[in-house]
C-alpha cells in the first residue's frame, strides 16, 4: 500500500514496513541496487533530507528525489529494479557491414591478418574506434585473428568400403590368420632439460625448465597385432621401401607358417611402392588393408603410439638417441607382458547420420 510524505523530506512507515527494509539493508543476496535504495527509504524516514543522503550513499540528488517519489506512489514495489531503455546504436546497419566486409576480405599491402586497430585505420571515414569494432565483430561472431586448419581434398569414393573392411579386420578375426595394423613413428626427439625438474607438492604442480637440449631423432616402425594387443617395434633408420621390406621379413619369419597375415596400413609412400607391391605379390600369406586416404586414424596402431606418447615421451629426458632408443624397447617389453589387450573397437564402418 502507497503512502503519503509527511513532509517534502520525510517517508513515513509502518512497522511493518520498517521490519522489512531494515532486513533488506543487511541482507547478503539483495541486489547491491536494492540495497542502496532501502538505505535511501531508511534515512529518508528518519528524516534526512535529499542532499544529505545523496552525499552519504554517493548518489545524485534528484536519483534520491524519484525514489521517494516512487516509494509514495506505489509502496514496496518501488524497490524493484526496472527495465532501463535501450539507447540507440551510434552506427548504423551499413557501417556495421562495412566493418564486417573489410574484416571477411584480405588486408592490402603486407599485413595478412587484420587486428581491430588495423580495421579502423583502414576504415577511417567511418569515424570507428578499434574497441567499437571488436563490438561489432564480437556481435557477430567474427575472429579474423583465429585460423582453423582445414585439408581441401577430392572424396574418396571407396571410403565407406574401405572403412567397413578394415572395422570388420578389427571386430572379427579370419580362421587360421593374424591381423597386423602397422606404421611408422618418425622424428622422435631425444631431449634433456638443462636443469633437473623441481618436484611438485600439495597445491603446486612439478615445475620444469623450459630450456632443453636436443641429442638427435629416433624413428621406430611398429606392428599392433589387433587382436592380442602385443606390440612388435623395430628402430628405423630411414623410412623407405627397403626398411618396409626388411621389418615384412621378420614378422614372415615370426608369425608360424601357414597362417595368412592381414595388414592395416596406411597409403604411405614406402607402403604402396612398387619395390614393395613386387615383394607382397611374391608372398601370398601377406593380404594389404590400406585405410582410406586421409584416414590414418582407422589405424590402431596409432592408440598405441599415443600410449606411448604420454607414457614414455611426452615427460622423458633423454641424453642421447641410443637412451631414448632403449627406453622404448623397455617399455615395449613391459607392455607386452603386462598391459596388452585388444582395443575395444566401437566405429562399424557404417557412415554417420547428419545431425
Amino acid at each position: 500500500m502507497a503512502v503519503a510524505l509527511a513532509s517534502p523530506f520525510v517517508v513515513v512507515l509502518d512497522e511493518k514496513q520498517r521490519a522489512e527494509l531494515e532486513r533488506l539493508a543487511v541482507s547478503r543476496t539483495a541486489p547491491a541496487g536494492r540495497t542502496v535504495r532501502v538505505r535511501a527509504l531508511l534515512a529518508a524516514a528518519d528524516g534526512e533530507s535529499n542532499a544529505a543522503i545523496a552525499r552519504s550513499l554517493h548518489r545524485h540528488v534528484d536519483t534520491v528525489r524519484t525514489w521517494r517519489k516512487r516509494f509514495a506512489a506505489e509502496g514496496m514495489a518501488a524497490l524493484a529494479e526496472r527495465p532501463r531503455p535501450r539507447g540507440r546504436p551510434r552506427f548504423d546497419p551499413e557501417q556495421r557491414l562495412k566493418v564486417i566486409a573489410a574484416a571477411t576480405a584480405v588486408p592490402p599491402g603486407a599485413d595478412t591478418a587484420w587486428s581491430h586497430r588495423l580495421l579502423a585505420e583502414h576504415l577511417s571515414e567511418l569515424g570507428i574506434s578499434a574497441s567499437q569494432i571488436g563490438r561489432i565483430l564480437g556481435s557477430a561472431d567474427l575472429k579474423p585473428h583465429l585460423v582453423r586448419g582445414w585439408l581441401t581434398r577430392p572424396a574418396d569414393p571407396e571410403f565407406f568400403d574401405k572403412a567397413a573392411g578394415v572395422c570388420a579386420l578389427y571386430r572379427i578375426c579370419p580362421p587360421n590368420a593374424v591381423v597386423l595394423s602397422i606404421d611408422e613413428k618418425t622424428g622422435i626427439t631425444a631431449r634433456s632439460r638443462k636443469h633437473p625438474d623441481r618436484p611438485g607438492g600439495p597445491g603446486q604442480r612439478t615445475r620444469r625448465e623450459f630450456e632443453y637440449v636436443r641429442h638427435g631423432t629416433v624413428s621406430i616402425i611398429a606392428a599392433l597385432d589387433v587382436h592380442t594387443g602385443q606390440v612388435l617395434t623395430e628402430t628405423i633408420a630411414r623410412n623407405d621401401s627397403d626398411t618396409f621390406i626388411r621389418f615384412l621379413r621378420l614378422l614372415d619369419s615370426t608369425i608360424p607358417a601357414g597362417q595368412d597375415i592381414h595388414l592395416v596400413m596406411d597409403n604411405g609412400s614406402s607402403h604402396t611402392s612398387k619395390k614393395t607391391r613386387t615383394w607382397l605379390a611374391a608372398h601370398p600369406c601377406f593380404h594389404v588393408h590400406h585405410t582410406p586416404k586421409h584416414a590414418s586414424w582407422l589405424n590402431q596402431v596409432e592408440i598405441f603410439f599415443s600410449t606411448l606418447t604420454r607414457r614414455v615421451l611426452r615427460r622423458g629426458q633423454f641424453t642421447s638417441r641410443d637412451e631414448l632408443a632403449e627406453h622404448i624397447d623397455e617399455f615395449v617389453l613391459a607392455y607386452d607382458q603386462t598391459d596388452a589387450k585388444p582395443y575395444r573397437w566401437t566405429y562399424d564402418g557404417t557412415p554417420l547420420k547428419a545431425a
